[in-house]
């Protein structure tokens, strides 16, 4: 219904949603989508029968993370980002590298959480389509690479390449 598709802010743009991204049969087909949601660029991943949206840009560099692997790490779903091997989490969008874990005797080699670097938003689904809202809070790297500076950096990045 009409009502499902959430808020309206000042001026008609779209509010955190839930905005409609697709058919949930396409988006399984597809497995990486890009779709623009409230003023975002977000990447829709279906994994292992799940969904998950986040940010389309990489928070390192702004790579997009359209065509990266997905791996489990640590047995959590990750991408990968294709430019600088990145290691994402889907679901909370932690920015995890391997490392020496110094609580344990002897030390261990392991993987490592630098914390939420990559903004991640909550996807529902609805007779057949997929919602995302996206998520606010405190600042994450990947804003960076949604708003005006981070896209005239993207735009500098890929002329280099």
């Amino acid at each position: 219904s009409a009502a499902f598709l959430g808020p309206m802010e000042e001026g008609g743009q779209p509010g955190k949603g839930p905005h409609l991204v697709g058919k949930k049969d396409d988006l399984i087909k597809a497995k990486n989508t890009v779709v623009t949601a409230g003023g975002r660029d977000l990447l829709v991943v279906h994994h292992q029968g799940v969904f998950y949206a986040l940010d389309c840009y990489c928070y390192h560099s702004g790579g997009s993370l359209q065509n990266g692997d997905i791996e489990e790490i640590g047995s959590r779903p990750c991408i990968i980002c294709p430019k600088h091997k990145y290691k994402i989490s889907l679901a909370d969008g932690e920015g995890l590298y391997k490392g020496t874990d110094t609580t344990v005797t002897p030390p261990v080699t392991t993987w490592l959480t630098k914390g939420v670097k990559q903004r991640v938003h909550a996807v529902t689904e609805a007779d057949g389509d997929v919602y995302v809202t996206l998520s606010e809070g405190d600042w994450v790297e990947s804003d960076f690479y949604q708003g005006e500076k981070g896209k005239e950096k993207r735009a500098k990045a890929e002329e280099l390449e």
